[in-house]
């Protein structure tokens, strides 16, 4: 019988990490913005021992990545890294350059070494190249056809696969850029891309040895949107990787809201359990309705069926396809309501979508009365113009459900 395959979610704070895990998320990844390509996720040394101890005792995996290009300045904090997370022993390491593998090699024998996209792994002969120095497991570079991916499990079955599902595309290869360095002077490969091919650009390309091999681009007053990848979502083709035995899949996003953690780690959990239960009963459609209401550029395949044509870009428009947002999150409960953080104007008539952790579910709560939750007074709207700033919603809104179903961190959306 095939072995379910672990979900991993990305978990740019303590608050994605915990909803991740709420929500159905067999493991989470994080790294502190210094020997990370994530600069802007808010985890340090400190709360990121935190989130380890707090993972693990949920019985759940979390692994720490040091993708980062290394400098020679770089040395020295990854000594004191490797000193800081001794004892606390978390399920692997995600690594990309070959000097911080053999480093930590050393340092941490305990502890597994996994290889990181970033390494651009894409054949079982960089993938053997990796085993044979001690890596356990191999994420998989987004340019790696499904078929070819299917060859490299056949090929070393005794080595673990790591694919990306769901998330963000790069238009360099696996976030090789050096666009946003010229452009800004932030580098993709330092973890602060400012995702200068999302930008609008003036321009007529036509490859000059294949004349009549045009672009098919239109441009407006607006410019185009020549290098805009849309977003990866395989749900699709998701019977076809669980059949296939992939060990690890991977939603990408570690600065993407609660939200977005929450609503793909629910979608995902629950393909992946309805498949296992009944694969001849499995529909993709069920649960691609959820991951359409994301904020998403519009969906692709990615490399999944071999290098993609046009139909990967979206030459019009950065603006998200769905008509849904992220409304907030619930803080806590008190003696006269719900305590519930905000992410949108919201007004008195605004009908709230919770997100139910342990089903697809969602539950309408509409607004009929509401207090600032800085001030406690009676409000018509609020805007989410203060840091942390929250509605206090009365328990008599949720007199339909059980109080239960919703936890603290249960996410909400609404519709524009």
């Amino acid at each position: 019988m095939k072995k379910k395959p672990e979900l991993l979610l990305p978990a740019g704070n303590f608050d994605a990490l915990k909803t991740a895990l709420m929500y159905g998320a067999d493991a989470v990844y994080a790294g502190v913005p210094s020997l990370s390509l994530r600069a802007l996720t808010s985890f340090n040394e400190d709360s990121l021992t935190q989130a380890i101890d707090f993972t693990h005792k949920l019985g759940k995996k979390i692994y720490l990545t040091l993708n980062m290009f290394s400098k020679n300045s770089d040395a020295e904090k990854l000594d004191e890294f490797a000193e800081k997370i001794r004892k606390y022993n978390p399920d692997g390491l995600i690594i990309s350059d070959p000097g911080v593998f053999m480093f930590m090699k050393e340092k941490l024998p305990n502890i597994p070494l996994h290889v990181s996209t970033q390494a651009n792994v894409g054949s079982w002969l960089t993938m053997k190249f990796w085993q044979d120095l001690g890596a356990k497991v191999c994420v998989l570079s987004r340019e790696t056809s499904f078929e070819e991916i299917a060859e490299i499990k056949k090929k070393l079955p005794n080595m673990k696969i790591e694919m990306f599902i769901h998330g963000a595309m790069c238009m360099s290869f696996s976030g090789r850029c050096l666009l946003s360095a010229f452009a800004t002077g932030r580098s993709a490969n330092r973890g602060i891309c400012a995702h200068t091919c999302r930008w609008k650009y003036k321009t007529y390309i036509e490859e000059v040895n294949r004349p009549g091999e045009i672009l098919p681009i239109e441009e407006d007053d607006r410019g185009t949107y020549i290098m805009n990848s849309r977003d990866l979502c395989l749900m699709p083709k998701l019977d076809k990787i669980l059949e296939a035995g992939i060990d690890l899949l991977k939603v990408e996003g570690r600065n993407k809201t609660p939200y977005y953690v929450a609503q793909t780690a629910r979608a995902y959990r629950k393909a992946i359990d309805d498949w296992f239960e009944d694969p001849n009963k499995w529909d993709y459609r069920i649960y691609q309705e959820q991951l359409d209401t994301l904020q998403n550029r519009g969906y692709t395949y990615g490399f999944f069926d071999g290098v993609p044509g046009p139909e990967a870009q979206n030459y019009e428009s950065t603006q998200s396809n769905s008509q849904w947002r992220n409304a907030g999150v619930i803080r806590e409960w008190t003696d006269e309501g719900c305590v519930f953080e905000i992410y949108q104007k919201t007004y008195v008539g605004t009908e709230l979508y919770f997100l139910m952790p342990n089903s697809l579910e969602t539950r309408c709560v509409k607004i009929e009365k509401m207090k600032d939750g800085f001030t406690n007074n009676q409000v018509d709207y609020i805007s989410p113009g203060k840091k942390g700033q929250t509605i206090i919603l009365d328990k008599s809104l949720f007199n339909n459900f059980t109080l239960d179903d919703f936890p603290k961190l249960t996410v909400a959306r609404l519709k524009i």
